[in-house]
């Protein structure tokens, strides 16, 4: 078989542009490309660390005139590592990213947590791991 490489990870969102500056701005990634499709009415802005093809990037889709989603309780979260959780929560919270769980140890682990909510309510986990701490 071919061999394969995740390529993105897809979120429908409610306001683009809001969604695109929480990525942006807050979490530190780059508007890789914006693309618009009248006739189709959706627009697909992908946001990622790095160039589409060395790294996994994130779609945000907006389609024209779409109510509010309902997220589901099959998704989970988008996970971002950092080797700092504690002052990468306090610069966001600074931000004005929304904290709904502190930063702290896992209940069953050393591995260090934090979830913060996007603007569609979507959640994204911030994980310091504990292998990190033998890094820095």
């Amino acid at each position: 078989m071919p061999k394969l490489r995740m390529m993105h990870t897809m979120l429908r969102v409610q306001d683009l542009d809001a969604s695109i500056r929480f990525y942006t701005e807050l979490l530190g990634m780059y508007l890789i490309k914006k693309l618009d499709f009248p006739e189709g009415k959706f627009t697909l802005a992908f946001v990622g660390y790095g160039p589409e093809e060395d790294n996994t990037v994130l779609e945000l889709t907006y389609n024209y005139d779409h109510g509010p989603y309902e997220i589901g309780t099959g998704y989970g979260h988008i996970a971002l590592e950092t080797s700092d959780i504690y002052a990468t929560a306090e610069t966001l919270r600074a931000g004005g990213a929304q904290i709904v769980r502190e930063p702290g140890p896992m209940k069953h682990g050393k591995t260090h947590i934090a979830f913060l909510k996007d603007p569609d309510g979507y959640l994204v986990e911030l994980v310091q791991p504990d292998w990190l701490e033998a890094r820095t």
